[in-house]
């Protein structure tokens, strides 16, 4: 089965990656390459919509954890976007809920975002290309931004 792509848009300067209605084992590949994409562009912090996504299994949290610890590494975060309550049972039964900030809307989640600096993003509030995963992983983010602990707008 061919590799899955999937958009990774700008709100504003932040990076927004909108996952599909199914993570799985023939899609977490494409979500992957998609997380270093946005990664890239947002100074190391970005937003995962997962609106849409109502399964998700352990190759999608898998590929959500790597990209939280990458983000971490680059002094930034990812930030889920999760509303419906069977997907975010599955990130609570894993502890992912309180490693991982999730909120229940694009709005909330981006009003968490911090601002990127003039100059490292793109001015476009459009989709990209994304770069190799290669070269996404060779970026490396100069970040000042503190990291905050770990929070989740549900409790």
């Amino acid at each position: 089965m061919p590799e899955v792509g999937f958009p990774v848009e700008m709100a504003g300067r932040v990076p927004v990656v909108t996952a599909p209605e199914e993570i799985d084992i023939t899609s977490a590949d494409g979500l992957r390459a998609a997380l270093v994409a946005a990664a890239a562009r947002g100074h190391g912090t970005f937003v995962v919509d997962m609106s849409l996504t109502r399964f998700c299994d352990s190759s999608g949290l898998h590929a959500l954890v790597a990209a939280h610890q990458r983000a971490q590494a680059e002094g930034g975060e990812v930030l889920l976007v999760i509303p419906d309550t069977a997907v975010l049972r599955v990130l609570a039964v894993t502890g992912m809920d309180q490693l991982i900030p999730n909120f229940a809307s694009l709005d909330e989640a981006l009003a968490q975002a911090p601002a990127v600096p003039l100059g490292h993003a793109g001015a476009a509030d459009s989709a990209f290309p994304s770069p190799s995963p290669e070269a996404a992983l060779a970026h490396a983010s100069l970040s000042d931004h503190h990291l905050r602990p770990a929070r989740s707008s549900r409790h």
